[in-house]
C-alpha cells in the first residue's frame, strides 16, 4: 500500500487518507466512544454536536497523516517546503547553539510523524523516543522511513540512558509527552483541569542535564492550506532545589504547554487515546 500511495500525487494520497479516516469513523465505534468521552471530560459544557464535529476532524487529520506517511520517503526538500513552513525556527537554533542538547516537547497533535521527518529533511536530524511496535517487521519498516534523513530512534526501554547520552552530545531529542502513564514513571498533573498520570522523565532529564526544553508541533493551518512547524520559546525550568517538587512542577508546566496547543487545534489531537485512564488512589474510573 505504501508504494502504491507513495506513487500518487500528494493531493490524491491525502484524499485517500481522508477517506480512510471517514471509514474508520464509521467502523471503529469503540474509538469514537473514547474520543467523545475524552471531549466530555475536557469540555464538560460543550454541546455534543460540537464535540462530534471536533472528533470528525480528528479522524480526518489521522487519515491525512496516513497519506503523508506513505508519501514521506518520496519527498525532496523542495517538495516538502511547498507545503510545510517553519515558525519560530530561531528559537530552535538558539537552543541548539547552547550546546547542552535540546529536548523538543511535543505530542500526538497534527502530523507528528511528518514533523521530525521534515526537520531532518531540512538538515536538522534528531532522535525520537518511541515505543516498539508489536510487529517487529512493521516496527523496522516504520523506523526505516523515520530515519531516512539522519533521525535516530530511542526506545522507551532505554529512555533515560539514551536521553542523557544525547544531551551530553548536544543533540536534539523529540518526546511525545501526552499519553497515559502509570506510577512510578508517571506523576499526576492537571490536563484540561483533570488529574492525568504523565511521564516525568523529560523533567528529570532536563533538570539533570541543563538541556533546553522547547515546544514543537507541526499542525495543519487551514487558512494557509499547509502545515506549519511551530517552535515555541525555550521554557524556563522551575528550580527550587527540592528535586521532587521541581520534577512535579516542571511536568505540570510541560503538560500545560501541550494543553495550550491542543486548545488551539482541538480537531488535530489524538482524542481517541484514553488519556485519563490511570486514576489517583480512591478515584473512580473515567472509562
Amino acid at each position: 500500500m505504501v508504494n502504491v500511495v507513495g506513487a500518487m500525487p500528494r493531493s490524491v494520497a491525502r484524499g485517500l487518507g481522508a477517506g480512510i479516516g471517514g471509514v474508520t469513523w464509521v467502523l471503529l465505534r469503540r474509538l469514537r466512544a473514547v474520543g467523545l468521552r475524552n471531549l466530555e471530560i475536557a469540555y464538560p459544557t460543550m454541546p455534543v454536536e460540537e464535540r462530534t464535529r471536533i472528533l470528525r476532524g480528528v479522524f480526518r487529520s489521522l487519515g491525512w497523516q496516513i497519506g503523508e506517511f506513505c508519501k514521506m520517503s518520496h519527498y525532496t526538500r523542495e517538495q516538502a517546503e511547498a507545503f510545510v513552513r517553519y515558525e519560530g525556527l530561531e528559537y530552535y537554533r538558539n537552543a541548539e547553539a547552547k550546546g547542552k542538547g535540546v529536548l523538543v516537547l511535543t505530542g500526538h497533535l497534527g502530523a507528528w510523524e511528518l514533523s521530525s521527518f521534515f526537520h531532518s529533511l531540512m538538515g536538522h536530524p534528531m532522535s525520537l523516543v518511541i515505543r516498539r511496535l508489536d510487529n517487529p517487521l512493521v516496527d523496522e519498516f516504520v523506523n526505516r522511513i523515520r530515519c531516512l534523513h539522519g533521525n535516530r530512534v530511542i526506545h522507551k526501554d532505554d529512555f533515560a540512558r539514551g536521553l542523557l547520552t544525547s544531551m551530553h552530545r548536544g543533540e536534539t531529542v523529540g518526546i511525545l509527552m501526552d499519553t497515559n502513564m502509570t506510577p512510578p514513571q508517571g506523576l499526576f498533573v492537571p490536563y484540561f483541569g483533570v488529574e492525568a498520570c504523565t511521564a516525568a522523565g523529560l523533567a528529570r532529564v532536563a533538570l539533570h542535564s541543563g538541556a533546553a526544553v522547547l515546544p514543537g508541533f507541526l499542525v495543519w493551518e487551514e487558512a494557509e492550506g499547509r502545515y506549519v512547524l511551530h517552535f515555541g520559546e525555550e521554557l524556563d525550568l522551575i528550580r527550587t532545589g527540592k528535586i521532587g517538587d521541581d520534577i512535579l512542577s516542571n511536568t505540570a508546566m510541560f503538560t500545560a504547554t501541550i494543553e495550550a496547543y491542543v486548545r488551539r487545534y482541538p480537531e488535530q489531537w489524538l482524542w481517541v487515546h484514553r488519556r485519563w485512564k490511570t486514576r489517583p488512589a480512591g478515584e473512580e474510573r473515567l472509562y
